[in-house]
């Protein structure tokens, strides 16, 4: 399962979904991993928000569960798997964005949009994401869900860092110009822009994937930026 590698904040406002698993017969050796993980990822598609089992996932894919324990040690594995893909995807888009667009606000903007727009296009993994489809599963997953958000919350602050640095040197010269307010506070605004996304997600999946978490978030992203 490969990231997914567009540039810039169109990626933002038009994440595209996880690629579409390829067919049972004829995978390679290699490609057998990807399918399992493609299938457990869908399975958490369902809206309703039951426990998968490896005897299901097993039934699903027409294998054995022993045919499941050859290409992961554990469910747990399984997991793992899903998690190291959304991290290579979303730390990957960061870059980009971040590589791509100058102002600290509109990169933080973008990095925002784009978390939403995973969400909306990946429903199974925002049940990852949010930790739900982790109940009664290995700590360790939640611990490292945890650390990645951690980290995406330190990308977010330093964007508005940057933020508040270009703000100060563009009222010294101009006060008028400044971007953002003197008394911006880049750790404040970080914590509450992810408080926001993972909100976000949370309400996408009570909502059994209906309520998008798209839906008004360039406005709402206005609000808490400016």
């Amino acid at each position: 399962m490969q990231p997914i590698d567009k540039p810039d904040e169109a990626v933002a406002e038009h994440e595209p979904a996880a690629p579409a698993a390829p067919r049972a017969q004829r995978l390679k050796p290699g490609e057998r991993r990807v399918h399992i993980l493609q299938t457990l990822a869908a399975m958490l598609e369902a809206p309703k928000s039951e426990k998968i089992t490896t005897a299901a996932l097993a039934a699903r894919l027409g294998v054995s569960e022993a045919a499941l324990y050859r290409h992961f040690a554990s469910k747990a594995q399984m997991f793992e798997g899903l998690i190291e893909f959304i991290e290579q995807t979303i730390f990957g888009l960061i870059n980009q964005i971040v590589d791509k667009e100058n102002s600290g606000v509109l990169q933080a903007r973008a990095i925002a949009l784009m978390l939403l727009n995973f969400s909306a296009k990946n429903p199974g993994m925002t049940r990852v994401l949010t930790c739900e489809a982790l109940v009664g599963e290995h700590e360790r997953l939640t611990i490292r869900v945890n650390q990645m958000l951690e980290r995406v919350e330190a990308s977010l602050k330093q964007c508005l860092r940057l933020a508040a640095v270009n703000a100060d040197a563009s009222a010294q010269d101009t006060p008028s110009s400044a971007p953002v307010p003197a008394d911006y506070d880049p750790a404040v605004r970080a914590s509450l822009l992810l408080s926001y996304i993972i909100g976000r997600w949370h309400r996408f999946v009570r909502s059994g994937f209906v309520r998008m978490p798209t839906d008004e978030a360039d406005s709402q992203l206005r609000v808490i930026l400016q």
